[in-house]
């Protein structure tokens, strides 16, 4: 059995993946944050 070393593990790959999913989430919370003021404001 391998030992296990903290911190040795390359993880760019989740790195990026993890930012790319935040980056995507960010903005669709943005975009419903704008939906909704504009149906408040304009809604009749």
């Amino acid at each position: 059995m391998a030992e296990f070393k903290h911190g040795e593990m390359d993880i760019t790959e989740q790195t990026r993946t993890f930012d790319g999913f935040m980056r995507v989430v960010s903005r669709f919370v943005v975009a419903c944050i704008v939906l909704l003021l504009f149906l408040a404001i304009f809604a009749t």
